[in-house]
C-alpha cells in the first residue's frame, strides 16, 4: 500500500492515520542470522522500542548493502538495508583517526555512500558520476579517509531511491581533546520518511501533478474567512493572483502523510521509540534529518532545548521551544527533563503527519502526544514582493528566463530572523539563522576576492527544478579557483524551501552585513530569501552541490562544482 489516491474523503481519512501512525511492530523483518542483534515475536515481528541503530566504533568497518523485507504500514515493502538495519548502523569515529570501510554491494544494481558533511578528498565523497563511478552490484568499495573534525554527521546513498527507502545512519566524532558538551546521557535522534512505493514511481506523479499529495487545498470557507478578514475585492485578488503564477499556496510539500509514514530511529509513531534516562540527568539528543522529502518542526513539549551544536560544529548555547529542520541538517540539543516522560515530536512543515518519540525513566512509558497544529498558507508576504513573470523580458543572473522557470522574485528578504511558514507568531521560541553564532569564528579571516549569484528556480506545473532556469542536465560546471575566498549568494525565486548542500567546503553564513554568523554544510533558504555565505575553495576535485530535497536534486537543482 502506498497512498490513498483513489479514496473517499472518508477513506483519505484512515489511510492518513495510518501512514501517520504506523504499526506498533514496524520496522525491518529479519532473518534467522539476525535474531542474536534482535529479538522477534512469535509471528516474526521485529520487536521495537527502546532499541536504537547498532553501534560500530573503531577505525576498520564493514557495510553490507542488501535488500530487506520490512512492514510499517501492514504490507511488507523492499528496503535498501544497510548490514540489515533500518537506520544503518551509528559509526563512531575519532577526530585525527584514518579511518577504512569496506562497503559490500549485494543489490542488484550500483550504490553509493555519501559522508554527509565530512571533509575529505573528493574521490571518498561518494556522488556516482562526480567524485567516483558508484559502486557496482556484487562489487565491493573501500573509502579511506582522516578525520579532521568533530560533532554529529549523517552517511547516505547518493544512488537512485536508496536513501528514502531506508539506506541512512549517524556518525558521531569524538573531539580529539575530547568532549565540551557535557550531557549525562547522549541519544542519536535519526529522523526520516519512508513509503512502500518505489520512490521514482512517485516522483513521476509529480511529473505529471506537482500538487498530487496536498490534500490541504484551498476550499470555499477559507474563500469566507479572506473575505470576512480583508474583504471581497483583495480575497478575490489574491485568488486571481496564485492562478495566474499557476501556484498553490497551500503546496508546502511535495509528499505528505497520504504517500509517507514518518519514523524516528526507524521507528513508526505507533511503535514509541524510547531513550531512556534518570531524574536530574542532562540529556544530549543528536537530531538528524535523514529525510528524502520532509521538513520536520521539532519540539517536546513542556521542555526547554538548548542548542549546542549544528551542522556538527559548536555554537553559542540558545534557548528554545521548537526548531524546523530539513533534509540534510543536524542539530544537537541539551534537554534536562522535567517529567518522568516526555515526547519527541516532530511535526511536518505541511501539517499532514509526524514522528515522534519518548524520552522516559522507564520502557514502556509514553507522555501525550500534541495534535498537529493547523496548516497555514503561503501569503505575498511570505513571497516577499513583485514576482516577474516569465514573459517579462528580464535577465536571471546570467541566463534568461525559460520553461523551467515560472517566477521571479524581484524584492527578497535577507533577514536571517524569520522562522517560516507555520511557526511565526505561534506563542513559542523558534530557532532561525540569526540564533546561530559558531564558536570560533570564520576558519578563513580573508575577505570575498570574488562573488557568485545564482538563482534556485523553478517550475511547479512542470515540477522540474534548477540553478537560473537551467537544469542539471543542461547546465555545465561551476568554477572555484584553487585556494581562493568567495562570496556565494542564493537567490530564491520559488514558493518553497530549499535545504542547500555544498560538497567538501564549509559554508559560512554570513549577516546581511557581511559579518559572520554560522558555519553549516546545509543551509535553509526559504521562498523570496537572499542567502549569503563565504567559501573557501581549499577543496581539489569535482564537487557535488544541489538541494538536499531528493525530488528536487532529481528534478535539476543540482550542479557540479570544479576546485582546480
Amino acid at each position: 500500500m502506498a497512498g490513498n489516491e483513489s479514496l473517499n474523503s472518508a477513506g483519505r481519512t484512515l489511510s492518513r492515520r495510518r501512514f501517520v501512525q504506523g504499526l506498533a511492530a514496524g520496522g525491518v523483518l529479519l532473518s534467522t542470522a539476525a535474531l542474536s542483534s534482535r529479538a522477534l515475536t512469535a509471528q516474526g515481528e521485529p520487536v521495537t522500542g527502546t532499541r536504537a541503530a547498532p553501534v560500530l566504533s573503531g577505525t576498520e568497518f564493514e557495510l553490507v548493502i542488501e535488500n530487506s523485507p520490512v512492514n510499517y504500514t501492514g504490507e511488507v515493502a523492499t528496503a535498501t538495508t544497510v548490514n540489515g538495519s533500518i537506520p544503518a548502523p551509528t559509526l563512531r569515529w575519532r577526530e585525527g583517526d584514518t579511518v577504512t570501510i569496506r562497503v559490500v554491494n549485494r543489490l542488484q544494481e550500483s550504490t553509493s555512500i555519501h559522508w554527509h558533511g565530512i571533509i575529505l578528498p573528493f574521490d571518498m565523497d561518494g556522488v556516482p558520476g562526480i567524485s567516483f563511478n558508484g559502486i557496482p552490484a556484487g562489487t565491493t568499495f573501500t573509502y579511506q579517509f582522516k578525520i579532521v573534525q568533530s560533532g554529529t554527521y549523517w552517511y547516505h546513498s547518493h544512488s537512485g531511491g536508496q536513501e528514502q527507502h531506508g539506506m541512512y545512519g549517524a556518525i558521531i566524532i569524538e573531539p580529539a581533546d575530547g568532549e565540551r558538551i557535557q550531557a549525562d546521557r547522549d541519544h542519536v535522534v535519526l529522523l526520516s520518511d519512508w513509503t512502500d512505493r518505489d520512490p521514482m514511481a512517485l516522483f513521476a506523479k509529480l511529473k505529471v501533478q506537482s500538487d498530487y499529495y496536498n490534500f490541504n487545498q484551498p476550499t470555499v470557507p477559507d474563500f469566507m474567512r479572506d473575505v470576512a478578514r480583508d474583504g471581497l475585492g483583495a480575497a478575490l485578488d489574491e485568488r486571481r493572483m496564485w492562478q495566474q503564477m499557476r501556484m498553490n499556496p497551500t503546496d508546502l510539500a511535495d509528499l505528505s502523510a497520504a504517500a509517507l509514514t514518518y519514523l524516528c530511529n526507524g521507528t513508526t509513531p505507533a511503535g514509541n521509540w524510547t531513550g531512556l534516562f534518570q531524574q536530574g540527568e542532562r540529556v544530549r539528543l543528536r537530531f538528524i534529518n535523514g529525510c528524502g522529502n520532509t521538513f520536520y518542526d521539532v519540539r517536546i513539549p513542556g521542555q526547554t532545548l538548548m542548542v549546542v551544536q549544528a551542522d556538527g560544529q559548536d555554537i553559542e548555547p540558545v534557548e528554545v521551544d521548537e526548531f524546523r529542520f530539513g533534509p540534510g541538517q543536524t542539530y544537537d540539543v541539551l534537554v534536562t527533563p522535567t517529567a518522568d516522560a516526555c515526547t519527541l515530536f516532530a511535526q511536518t512543515m505541511d501539517r499532514s503527519g509526524y514522528a515522534c518519540g519518548t524520552l522516559a525513566v522507564a520502557a514502556g512509558m509514553r507522555a501525550p502526544i500534541p495534535e498537529l497544529d493547523e496548516p497555514l498558507p503561503l501569503t505575498m508576504a511570505d513571497m516577499m514582493g513583485s514576482m516577474v513573470m516569465p514573459t517579462t523580458p528580464v535577465r536571471h543572473a546570467s541566463t534568461e528566463y525559460g520553461p523551467s522557470t515560472d517566477a521571479r522574485v524581484d524584492t527578497p528578504s535577507v533577514a536571517l530572523n524569520d522562522p517560516g511558514i507555520g511557526l511565526r507568531d505561534n506563542g513559542r521560541r523558534i530557532l532561525t539563522l540569526a540564533d546561530l553564532h559558531t564558536l570560533g569564528g570564520p576558519l578563513d579571516s580573508r575577505p570575498a576576492e570574488r562573488e557568485i549569484e545564482l538563482h534556485l528556480t523553478g517550475n511547479m506545473e512542470r515540477y522540474t527544478w534548477s540553478f537560473d532556469g537551467v537544469e542539471f542536465g543542461q547546465s555545465t560546471p561551476v568554477h572555484f579557483r584553487h585556494g581562493e575566498r568567495l562570496r556565494v549568494i542564493l537567490h530564491n525565486d520559488t514558493m518553497m524551501t530549499h535545504p542547500m548542500h555544498l560538497h567538501g567546503m564549509w559554508s559560512e553564513l554570513e549577516n546581511p552585513d557581511g559579518s559572520f554568523q554560522a558555519r553549516l554544510h546545509t543551509i535553509m533558504v526559504q521562498p523570496a530569501q537572499r542567502i549569503s555565505f563565504l567559501v573557501t575553495a581549499d577543496a581539489l576535485g569535482r564537487w557535488a552541490w544541489h538541494c538536499h530535497l531528493m525530488f528536487h536534486m532529481d528534478g535539476g537543482m543540482f550542479r557540479e562544482v570544479i576546485v582546480a
